[in-house]
C-alpha cells in the first residue's frame, strides 16, 4: 500500500509498504537533511557512504559531524568518496573522523585509463538495516529547502530484504577502492556480474562495461514491449538506441519528460532539447521543470519504477558507476505518476511550436556539440562548458 504522509503532504514525503519494504521517499531537501542526521545519529553497529559529491559547507560539515560523533561511540563508519566529484576538498576535511576511528577512501585517485570512469553513485546504508539513496550529493544545494537556491531532487529510505543486497555491494565496491582502484577489468567484472534477480526490490548497478550494464539491460528489458513511460530526469541524452525504445513507448501508448529548465550546466540542457523534436514527432509530452534546478533521476515504466543515481545519459548508461533502486508494484508506481502530475503547474509545456521557434540553426548547432560533449566529459567538467546556451549563476553554483 502506498500513501502520503499525512502531515508533510505529498511533495514532502512519500511512504509506502512494497513486498515486505518500507519506502520512504523525501523531496525536500531539508527533511533529506533532518532524515539523514537522525539516521546517522541512530547508528550502533556501523555508517557506510558511498558519495560522488561531498562539500565543505553546512550540510557537508554536519554530516561529518554525525559520523565522527557515531565513530566516537564505536560505530564502524566508513565512506567511499569520488576523487573528481569531490576534488574541491582537501582531504584535511575528514581528519576529525579518522582521528575517531572512521575510514574514508578515495574512488580512482591516481591518473590512469580508468580516470574518467566515475564513482557517481549516492548511498547511506545504516547497520546494514536501513539504506538510503537518490540523486542528491552532500552539499548545501541538495539538502535545503526547494524553494531556495537549490536542487530539487528526492531520496528514498529503504528498510527490508533488499537493503542486505545493498550492503554486499557497498563491501565489494569498498574492497575494490581498497584493493583494485583505477583497474578496469576488475570493475568492469564487478559490475558485469552483478545479478538480476527479478525480485519485487531489486538494487542494480551500472558501470563501464563492454556490453550494457545490470542496470541498463534492465531498463532496456522493462521498455520492450512498455506502455506507458513517465521520466523526471536532470541529464537526458542517450544514444540512438535508447532513443527509438523511448519512441516505440510514445507512439504504442504515452509518455511524458520532465525535464531541466535550469541548471548550473547549460550544455546538459541543450543536449537535452537537441532529442526534443524527435520526442515530440512520437507524440511525447515534455514538461520543463521551471521553480529551480531539477536533479531528479526517476522513471516509471507500465508498473515498474527505477530510481537512484542514474541520469539517461551516455555517462550514466555505459560509463559511471551508479545504483539504482527497481520497484515493481503497481500501487508505488501510480503513486510516482501522481506525484509528476502535480508538477505540471511549475513547468512549461514544450510544445512542437515553441520547439521549432527557439531551434535556429546555430541554436541546434551549439545543441549538437553540447549533446556529444556531455557523452564524453564529466559533469563537473561539462558545466563549466556551456556553448553560449546560458549563463550559470555564480550563487548557485557548484
Amino acid at each position: 500500500m502506498t500513501e502520503p504522509d499525512a502531515a508533510a503532504g505529498p511533495l514532502d514525503t512519500l511512504k509506502a509498504d512494497v513486498a515486505g519494504h518500507r519506502l520512504e521517499v523525501i523531496f525536500d531537501g531539508e527533511r533529506r537533511r533532518e532524515r539523514l542526521l537522525a539516521l546517522i545519529g541512530g547508528a550502533i553497529r556501523s555508517v557506510d557512504l558511498i558519495m560522488y559529491i561531498f562539500e565543505d559547507d553546512d550540510a557537508g560539515q554536519q554530516i561529518l559531524g554525525a559520523m565522527t560523533a557515531a565513530a566516537r561511540r564505536g560505530v564502524r563508519v566508513r565512506a567511499v568518496i569520488d576523487s573528481f566529484g569531490s576534488g574541491d576538498i582537501s582531504d584535511s576535511l575528514f581528519a576529525p573522523l579518522r582521528a575517531a576511528g572512521g575510514s574514508v577512501i578515495f574512488f580512482s585517485r591516481r591518473w590512469r585509463s580508468s580516470y574518467l570512469v566515475r564513482n557517481h553513485q549516492k548511498l547511506l546504508l545504516i547497520d546494514s538495516e536501513a539504506g538510503v539513496t537518490g540523486g542528491f550529493n552532500i552539499a548545501n544545494p541538495y539538502l535545503s529547502d526547494r524553494r531556495t537556491h537549490c536542487w530539487f531532487d528526492l531520496g528514498i529510505v529503504i528498510r527490508g530484504p533488499v537493503v542486505a543486497d545493498m550492503t554486499e555491494w557497498f563491501e565489494a565496491l569498498h574492497d575494490y577502492t581498497v584493493h583494485d582502484d583505477g583497474k578496469l577489468l576488475v570493475l568492469r567484472r564487478l559490475i558485469r556480474e552483478w545479478p538480476i534477480d527479478g525480485k519485487p526490490l531489486s538494487w542494480l548497478v551500472g558501470g563501464p562495461t563492454q556490453r550494457m550494464s545490470p542496470w541498463a539491460r534492465m531498463v532496456r528489458s522493462d521498455l520492450a514491449g512498455a506502455r506507458r513511460l513517465d521520466m523526471a530526469m536532470a541529464y537526458f541524452s542517450p544514444g540512438q538506441g535508447m532513443l527509438r525504445r523511448l519512441g516505440r513507448v510514445a507512439r504504442a501508448g504515452k509518455a511524458r519528460f520532465v525535464m531541466a529548465a535550469k541548471s548550473d550546466n547549460p550544455a546538459t540542457i541543450g543536449a537535452s532539447r537537441l532529442l526534443y523534436g524527435y520526442l515530440l514527432r512520437q507524440k511525447a509530452a515534455i514538461w520543463e521543470y521551471q521553480p529551480c534546478r531539477l536533479h531528479m533521476k526517476l522513471i516509471v515504466i507500465d508498473d515498474v519504477v527505477h530510481v537512484g543515481t542514474a541520469n539517461f545519459d551516455v555517462r550514466s548508461l555505459f560509463l559511471n558507476v551508479e545504483g539504482m533502486l527497481r520497484i515493481d508494484d503497481a500501487g508505488f508506481a501510480q503513486q510516482m505518476r501522481g506525484f509528476l502530475d502535480g508538477l505540471k503547474g511549475d513547468c512549461e509545456i514544450v510544445t512542437a511550436a515553441s520547439h521549432k521557434a527557439r531551434a535556429n540553426w546555430l541554436t541546434r548547432l551549439r545543441w549538437t556539440l553540447a549533446w556529444f560533449v556531455v557523452g564524453i566529459a564529466d559533469y563537473t567538467v561539462t558545466r563549466r562548458l556551456n556553448f553560449g546556451l546560458g549563463e550559470i549563476d555564480p550563487e548557485t553554483e557548484i
